[in-house]
């Protein structure tokens, strides 16, 4: 279960090439396509996948990637001139590998409660900045990155008040399972 949920992904990529470049089609081309991180980021845990999919910046990516005016994925990300970013074009730009170096560590459901004043996420936080301002003001970045914090806040607040709930109606002997038949599975389907 391990090795098929946690270990398959969370292996340094320098370590793995193939996470990102196709073991049987080593092509860099391929590796600077967005839908590469969503082997590993997308699904009820890691929605990355989904969020740059809806978002503008995906949007674009979507419309325009058979345009190889647009999206160019032979060139360099250094070089290129995308219409929009790739997953890549951020966070792996002029051939870093170390696709960490851009996060800003906003996990879901309250499971990482970093103190984002300490030294660490300042200086993360001026990395992330300084990546979006090569097409956008600071203000912007630094406007998107406050916005972001104050959506974990209140993800946060919700979480903590659906637990409330729910150990409400364990004490107040509510809490029995749903019966199998009616349980959704994992998709959300019965």
């Amino acid at each position: 279960g391990d090795t098929a949920g946690c270990t398959f992904c969370h292996t340094s990529p320098e370590e793995r090439c193939s996470t990102c470049h196709q073991r049987h089609q080593f092509n860099p081309a391929v590796a600077r396509k967005s839908e590469q991180c969503k082997t590993c980021h997308w699904g009820k845990d890691h929605r990355d996948w989904e969020a740059y999919d809806i978002s503008v910046h995906g949007t674009v990516y979507q419309v325009n990637k058979w345009d190889l005016t647009q999206f160019d994925m032979s060139k360099k990300l250094a070089d290129a001139d995308y219409v929009g970013p790739t997953c890549q074009y951020c966070h792996m730009r002029g051939g870093q590998h170390n696709v960490q170096r851009l996060s800003t560590v906003y996990t879901s459901m309250g499971m990482s409660n970093a103190d984002r004043g300490a030294p660490l996420w300042k200086e993360k936080r001026d990395t992330w900045v300084s990546e979006c301002d090569g097409c956008h003001s600071p203000r912007f970045a630094r406007e998107n990155l406050q916005a972001m914090d104050e959506a974990c806040k209140d993800a946060g607040l919700k979480y903590t008040e659906t637990f409330k709930v729910a150990e409400n109606l364990m004490l107040d002997g509510m809490g029995e399972p749903m019966p199998k038949d009616l349980a959704p599975d994992w998709s959300g389907q019965h």
